[in-house]
């Protein structure tokens, strides 16, 4: 499965920015992660297909929110009320094993990544 990112970009604190990303195949849990330079990737928010079930960082909680086109093999990420410390470069990425909730925010048990985008959030 090959992931292509979209969106990103420049914005002013309080501003918004959506990410999407779109999968060749189909994908039973999406994720978003984000990096820092000399920091760990780090969990944003994820989707599994069940109710379906989303999944926040407390750091994003009630800002973002995440979505997916099970038809289109899409997702989006809309992020809103962005802070300078989101400033970060986003990955999506896909699995298409049926993670349990624990393994969610945990890189390692996502098998496809896409490119990343940057985000940047002026002050």
């Amino acid at each position: 499965v090959q992931l292509q990112a979209f969106g990103g970009g420049l914005v002013q604190a309080g501003g918004s920015l959506r990410l999407s990303c779109a999968a060749s195949g189909r994908v039973y849990t999406w994720g978003w992660f984000r990096q820092t330079p000399g920091h760990a990737r780090e969990f944003v928010a994820a989707i599994r297909p069940s109710n379906p079930s989303t999944y926040y960082s407390g750091s994003v909680k009630g800002r973002f929110t995440l979505s997916r086109d099970n038809a289109e093999n899409t997702v989006t990420l809309q992020m809103n009320s962005l802070k300078p410390e989101d400033t970060a470069i986003y990955y999506c990425a896909a699995s298409q094993s049926r993670m349990i909730q624990s393994s969610v925010p945990i890189d390692a048990y996502y098998e496809f990544w896409g490119q990343g985008t940057q985000v940047t959030v002026s002050s």
